[in-house]
């Protein structure tokens, strides 16, 4: 039927902002106090699929694995046929210091492939995220990254570990010495935690592209040029520090792509890493919880525009109305989740039992 010339013609619709994100798959083994807890899809792309799918955002993950890899995932991987699935072992202790961090040790056991660029898609991209967890970023990789993308959130993991050539245990090298320094002008948004923050030079990289600390169960504090901000953290009980920055990632950039202001997405990037601390290895996001969060992101995002859903905005810094009570409104549907059950400590997503999204679990 024709439409009448009288009738307005509706606005056209902006496609939804789509990702990319660079990080190779992993299994995880978890040991606590010298006995082996769990066993768990991991890597920093499977925490921040969880993330992203559970509020519905779009995204193209690029990821090598080994020919012995056993899980299920939702999105199709690069299999490298000659290297075994890249393999961490996690060690820790049931007990926590003064500042509530539990000591882990992390040692890579095997490595896959690193991603080249010729991995990456021939497509632009709304945002990207580079988030390799054992060394699979080059230096290549992430400047095609930023070529295809119109801003790129990097893990400074990615960047500054290395790998012990015995045990494979990990440590950090300054970012001036990682061979990716010259890159942070062109990148939007770099996440350390406090430990790793203290391998770069926060005052100078503030200049460049935006700095997010993260503190534990102090929350985060977001340095840019002009000012800085500390956000409030969510109360959690920490049994496995494991992904947490990976799910704060994951709900920073989630907030930002839907329209909030970088303070209340980083706020919703605090209440992911809280609930993934509750948990061991891959965390449970009940679907109840998740379609509460999506409504109270819907609420935000009416009154902040400056996200990265625009063509290219400036990210807005400026802490807006009511941001406590999206604390608060955050805090209630926590409390009202029925994950953690720390009483019930389970295994996750064992080699062969995964599920196509084994992170979100009905209510």
């Amino acid at each position: 039927m024709a439409r009448d010339s009288t009738e307005p013609t509706p606005p056209p619709q902006t496609p939804a902002p789509r990702g990319l994100i660079a990080g190779n798959y992993c299994h995880d083994v978890l040991f606590q106090d010298g006995a082996v807890v769990a066993e768990s899809l991991g890597g920093a792309v499977s925490f921040i699929s969880a993330v992203l799918d559970g509020l519905s955002i779009s995204f193209d993950p690029v990821s090598k694995v080994g020919r012995d890899f056993k899980y299920s995932t939702a999105r199709f991987s690069i299999v490298a046929p000659d290297c075994k699935t890249t393999l961490f072992h996690a060690y820790f202790d049931s007990g926590s210091g003064e500042d509530g961090h539990v000591d882990r040790v992390l040692k890579r056991v095997t490595s896959c492939d690193p991603i080249a660029p010729s991995d990456l898609p021939e497509a632009k991209f709304n945002f990207g995220m580079a988030v390799g967890v054992g060394g699979e970023i080059l230096v290549e990789t992430l400047e095609r990254m930023i070529e295809l993308c119109d801003v790129v959130f990097v893990d400074i993991q990615a960047l500054i570990r290395v790998f012990d050539g015995v045990d494979g245990t990990v440590r950090l090298v300054a970012l001036k010495e990682s061979g990716f320094y010259h890159l942070l002008p062109r990148i939007g948004f770099i996440k350390a935690s406090s430990e790793e923050a203290a391998y770069m030079d926060v005052e100078e990289v503030r200049n460049w592209c935006c700095v997010v600390v993260t503190n534990g169960k102090d929350g985060c504090t977001l340095y840019w040029k002009d000012g800085e901000m500390k956000i409030d953290p969510f109360v959690a009980s920490q049994v496995d520090p494991t992904g947490a920055g990976d799910s704060f990632l994951g709900g920073l950039v989630a907030g930002l792509v839907q329209g909030l202001t970088v303070p209340d997405a980083a706020l919703l990037g605090n209440f992911f890493g809280s609930l993934t601390v509750g948990q061991v290895g891959l965390p449970r996001f009940e679907l109840r919880l998740l379609q509460g969060v999506k409504d109270e992101v819907e609420r935000r995002k009416m009154q902040c525009i400056h996200g990265l859903n625009g063509i290219n905005d400036e990210p807005n810094f400026l802490k807006p109305a009511e941001h406590d009570q999206f604390h608060a409104s955050l805090g209630a549907l926590k409390l009202q989740s029925k994950y953690p059950i720390p009483d019930c400590p389970r295994e996750l997503s064992s080699p062969g039992k995964g599920t196509e999204h084994p992170s979100v679990l009905s209510a």
